[in-house]
């Protein structure tokens, strides 16, 4: 116990050094991820009854935690929600089937999906009423892959890899469409191949990929090489967050996912003089503070921000929960840089 201790007052002993934090923006949440959480917050401060949602509303431990303390009921699938009680359908969308659960079940629906995933949907049903087979790149398992897979299960196959591509069978016409959380190099490569597979394959109109994935690996990216190590926060279980951390290895940095600033290691730091630092899309921006907080903690700290890109997409709220006609939410994560420093 003794020397345990002892090792991690060494650890952090070593990691007291000034330092360079290159700080990636955009980060943070997305107006996907804003748009989500306020309906959940704004259902919770109309109505007396439990609020129910369906998965987590966005992959963030912080976000779900918090919701929780204050009164909204996670839940797995729908039969565990009482009938026509209020149900919230998360940021990454459901399959048909779950829809007609909720109506069967006569509950009060609140749809939460990003309406950039509600695109993605959108193309599926398109390209399948056409005749298509449709090679959807995406990762297993994940809620958004299950609820585009379930827009046409029989004629939507998943991919994940070039072996999965190269293994595909398909007579006919063939579309594609992306997971909207993808690494957009990985995602590249993999349409490459498709394309080289299927000489007249089809795709969507515009990018499947979000414009708040695509920013962050940008920035990401902008900082990587100049960094001894990149962190970044996000949850375990958030796809975007994940590529982050995969984008940064694949540029020859050193990359690590924390929840929060209690996740970091002081060995990561020892002989690091300059970090940088981003945060997936569902990540509150709070984390990054905190993170930036400790790092000045341990020495003088100089934070330089790496802009490429300002995000003001907005998206409007479902009717249930608008405070007027219209009303809608806002990307603007840039605003959280003021802390730590910045």
């Amino acid at each position: 116990m003794i020397h345990s201790v002892l090792s991690s007052v060494e650890a952090w002993g070593a990691a007291a050094a000034s330092r360079t934090v290159l700080l990636a923006s955009p980060r943070a949440f997305c107006a996907g991820v804003e748009r989500a959480i306020t309906i959940v917050e704004r259902l919770l401060a109309g109505q007396e009854a439990p609020i129910f949602v369906r998965k987590q509303i966005v992959h963030n431990t912080h976000v779900v935690r918090d919701l929780e303390e204050r009164g909204a009921v996670f839940v797995d699938e729908l039969d565990e929600v009482p009938v026509g009680a209020t149900a919230v359908f998360s940021a990454h969308g459901v399959a048909p089937a779950v829809r007609e659960q909720a109506q069967q079940r006569q509950l009060r629906v609140v749809d939460a999906t990003c309406p950039l995933v509600t695109k993605v949907h959108s193309e599926a049903r398109r390209f399948a009423e056409r005749g298509d087979t449709i090679v959807f790149i995406g990762h297993a398992g994940h809620e958004e892959s299950e609820g585009t897979l379930g827009e046409a299960p029989q004629q939507i196959r998943l991919v994940e890899t070039e072996d999965d591509i190269d293994a595909l069978e398909i007579d006919g016409p063939v579309s594609y469409l992306t997971q909207t959380t993808l690494a957009v190099d990985e995602a590249n490569r993999l349409v490459q191949r498709l394309r080289a597979r299927f000489p007249h394959l089809t795709g969507p109109n515009s990018d499947d990929i979000c414009y708040a994935t695509t920013n962050r690996q940008d920035a990401l990216r902008t900082i990587a090489a100049q960094a001894d190590l990149i962190v970044v926060v996000g949850s375990a279980n958030s796809s975007n967050s994940v590529r982050l951390v995969e984008v940064a290895e694949r540029m020859g940095t050193p990359a690590f996912l924390i929840d929060d600033v209690s996740d970091v290691d002081p060995r990561w730091l020892a002989d690091a003089r300059t970090i940088g630092i981003t945060a997936g899309a569902s990540a509150p921006p709070q984390l990054v503070s905190d993170l930036l907080d400790a790092l000045a903690g341990l020495g003088h700290t100089t934070v330089l921000e790496r802009v490429v890109a300002k995000e003001t997409l907005s998206f409007g709220l479902p009717t249930q929960v608008r405070g007027h006609a219209g009303e809608s939410v806002t990307s603007t994560p840039e605003h959280s840089t003021q802390a730590g420093g910045v």
